[in-house]
């Protein structure tokens, strides 16, 4: 076995901003969904422990939900801050512009729905807004500018996007440079070793030419890259199992499993975390989104932070997902 894992979790920072963030950004999209408030609670203790800062939610987790109506994971994330009296150790980033009641990124909503984060929130700041999904119905002049405002108001510590195009995301950074107004210093593509084409390629060439920063979600493909979904297994018992089950259909699938499975034996460590280290090892990522339900799913999430691989193991799990 190879020792291949460097010391504590070191910090990068995200784009031109001063947000020092962790190498493992964690996910809240289960809060108030698969993990309730003690589980959550659990499970950020165990990550802010283990030299995590960097919680990513929005404020619509988790309105498909039955019964929830959208903002429970930003409620409970305010509620443990409050109760660990730690808001000032935690880089909190949310999201708006996807909400069922508080859709678009027009110039009212932005401000609107960010004030509602910030209530549900019950902090007086927000280190990382994104906007959810593009709005294509409005213009970048008048979305950027009411995040520009936000920051100004002191609202809002930097600006980011979530699902957008390479020429959206060109024509938002050109305003923001030309207008002296805040500027996105990250997105949050689809991007893992099964989806390389959601994010390599224009978008990334974008990102890279502005000094941006990636934080990738599905980063383990719904719990596919955990290793646990197999040719022939047995079905596993998951909210998100449809959607991890399917890359089995691809013939690319099997070969990045097998392909982790030799990676993670010679490390000794769960496929997880190669998936994590081999995502953090791309060009222009700083820090990829994975969430865990309990405290035991998140060991090999926070390892992947202290995981370097070799160019030769690089090189084949290229290989087996390009």
């Amino acid at each position: 076995m190879t020792d291949n894992l460097s010391d504590a979790p070191h910090k990068v920072t995200l784009g031109g901003s001063d947000l020092a963030v962790s190498t493992l950004s964690l996910g809240g999209n289960v809060f108030g969904w698969t993990a309730d408030r003690a589980q959550s609670f659990a499970v950020l203790d165990a990550y802010a422990d283990g030299g995590g800062n960097f919680v990513d939610t929005a404020d619509v987790y988790s309105a498909w939900v039955p019964g929830n109506t959208g903002g429970e994971s930003e409620t409970i994330l305010g509620d443990w801050l409050r109760s660990r009296a730690n808001r000032a150790d935690i880089v909190v980033a949310t999201k708006v512009g996807a909400h069922p009641q508080a859709e678009g990124l027009s110039a009212v909503n932005i401000k609107s729905a960010t004030e509602e984060s910030l209530r549900r929130l019950g902090v007086e700041y927000i280190d990382l807004l994104y906007t959810h999904r593009d709005d294509t119905g409005t213009p970048v002049e008048e979305f950027v500018t009411a995040l520009d405002q936000l920051v100004r108001d002191g609202k809002v510590r930097a600006v980011a996007a979530s699902n957008i195009s390479a020429e959206r995301l060109a024509e938002s950074l050109e305003f923001s440079a030309r207008e002296g107004l805040a500027a996105y210093v990250a997105v949050q593509p689809h991007y893992n070793l099964v989806s390389r084409s959601t994010y390599e390629g224009p978008l990334a060439e974008v990102v890279a030419a502005h000094g941006l920063s990636a934080v990738p979600y599905y980063a383990l493909a719904s719990g596919f890259l955990t290793g646990k979904y197999r040719p022939g297994g047995g079905p596993v018992h998951s909210a998100r199992s449809l959607g991890a089950a399917r890359y089995l259909e691809d013939p690319r699938g099997p070969k990045v499993l097998d392909a982790l499975d030799r990676v993670a034996a010679a490390h000794g460590v769960a496929q997880a975390t190669v998936a994590l280290a081999w995502l953090a090892a791309q060009p222009t990522v700083a820090a990829p989104i994975a969430s865990a339900r309990t405290v035991e799913q998140l060991p090999p999430l926070l390892a992947a932070g202290r995981l370097v691989l070799a160019a030769e193991e690089l090189a084949l799990l290229d290989a087996a997902s390009a």
